[in-house]
């Protein structure tokens, strides 16, 4: 299979992260964690509107009634849009200041997942995985983390992905869509810094897991049972997260960082459109407001 990769947009980020499609406004957002904002393009005029925090912005999802629920350091925000009104709906960690919220989603039951990261080095298993439901409720799901990231749900809602970067697994749990419980867990994968170490993730309409392999600059997909499908080199060592988008959600974006050291003239932090993959994605999930 013969794949090409193209700049989606001129712009690069020290950190990009999150993208995510709004099929209601025909809208692809990302997150530009470390200046605090999130980014907002119109998928055919590819004009951008910044949307600007007062921390690193680790993840956010849709809701079902038009705002984003932001992760923002240690808060969790209900985010305005059209108004730019800011709500603090829950606070996580807020006594740990080593780490920050992570990679987060909403789930097929309306919650939004989100774990946390140890921002220091060498990491140490401090950061954890957590449950927000619309009254601010705070459900801790897993600890022992170094970097919590990789979530995704299989097609049906009864799977939950989820990774930890440093040490480069990928666990699969057994979940109920309609509750949020999670059942059995198993190993799904495990990755190397050769094999590129799973960063954030999403799911194609066949179950397959899309991974950005963080330490090898390469996009990897597996099949439901673990096997590897693709293994896609990027224009950079550093990409950081797949994103299927655009009216039919059969355009694949990926994300990327800038690593320290490189030239001006690195494609490092770039927005990346995939094509001749064959793939599509699902819609997005949802976060539920009172």
């Amino acid at each position: 299979m013969t794949f090409h990769i193209s700049r989606l947009i001129e712009t690069a980020y020290s950190l990009a992260e999150c993208p995510t499609w709004d099929e209601k406004t025909n809208k692809l957002l990302w997150a530009d964690i470390q200046g605090h904002t999130i980014q907002a393009m119109d998928w055919t005029s590819k004009s951008i509107e910044t949307y600007s925090f007062d921390n690193e912005v680790g993840s956010f999802g849709l809701t079902d009634d038009g705002r984003l629920i932001v992760a923002v350091w240690d808060k969790i925000i209900l985010f305005d849009p059209q108004s730019g009104e800011k709500t603090t709906l829950a606070e996580i960690e807020s006594d740990l200041p080593q780490t920050r919220l992570n990679d987060g989603k909403v789930g097929p039951d309306g919650a939004f997942w989100v774990g946390t990261m140890d921002t220091s080095s060498p990491r140490e298993p401090i950061a954890n995985l957590y449950r927000v439901d619309a009254t601010g409720e705070v459900s801790h799901i897993r600890d022992g983390l170094q970097v919590s990231n990789g979530l995704a749900w299989s097609p049906d809602g009864t799977w939950l992905y989820h990774s930890d970067s440093s040490p480069g697994w990928v666990e699969a749990y057994t979940f109920d869509p309609a509750s949020g419980s999670l059942g059995a867990k198993m190993l799904y994968v495990q990755q190397t810094n050769e094999t590129g170490r799973p960063d954030g993730a999403t799911i194609d309409t066949e179950g397959n897991y899309w991974s950005a392999g963080v330490s090898a600059g390469v996009l990897n997909c597996f099949a439901p049972d673990g096997s590897q499908i693709h293994a896609i080199a990027m224009p950079v060592p550093k990409p950081t997260m797949p994103c299927f988008c655009g009216t039919n959600l059969d355009q694949l974006v990926v994300t990327s960082l800038q690593p320290g050291g490189e030239g001006p003239d690195s494609l490092s932090g770039s927005l990346f459109l995939v094509e001749g993959h064959g793939h599509k994605g699902l819609p997005t999930h949802r976060f539920r407001s009172l």
